[in-house]
């Protein structure tokens, strides 16, 4: 996996999703509308992807480790992503984290604050 951001690390705080599915992952999203997610998936069985909550959104899931590393949403041509920082090696200088609640945001609202907060810039090549 590679991430291009577009500031320091240390502007970033990733967002704790505080939903059941986030919080039993320990996840911290990191996004960066004006970056750049490049994620190499090793064979066609090495990810589990998974859809809960208002099901628009997939979460990919390294099915040997079991590490959640991403949620994506596709838009028309356009894949958008957020980052689980805690499956990212050796990045430790983001900023605290802060609470997020999508779960509070309608059906409708979420892929707009999604297009509009997460990675637009994004590759998911299988090899």
């Amino acid at each position: 996996m590679q991430a291009t951001l577009s500031r320091p690390a240390h502007d970033y705080a990733p967002r704790a999703c505080d939903c059941d599915f986030c919080r039993k992952h320990g996840a911290a999203w990191l996004t960066d509308p004006a970056g750049i997610l490049r994620l190499q998936q090793h064979g066609g069985d090495a990810a589990v992807h998974y859809r809960q909550g208002s099901d628009q959104a997939e979460f990919i899931v390294c099915a040997r480790c079991g590490v959640l590393v991403t949620a994506t949403y596709r838009s028309e041509d356009r894949l958008f992503a957020a980052l689980n920082v805690r499956a990212v090696d050796g990045v430790t200088d983001f900023a605290p984290e802060q609470v997020a609640q999508p779960r509070l945001l309608s059906a409708q609202d979420k892929p707009l604050r999604w297009q509009q907060l997460w990675f637009a810039d994004v590759r998911i090549e299988v090899v």
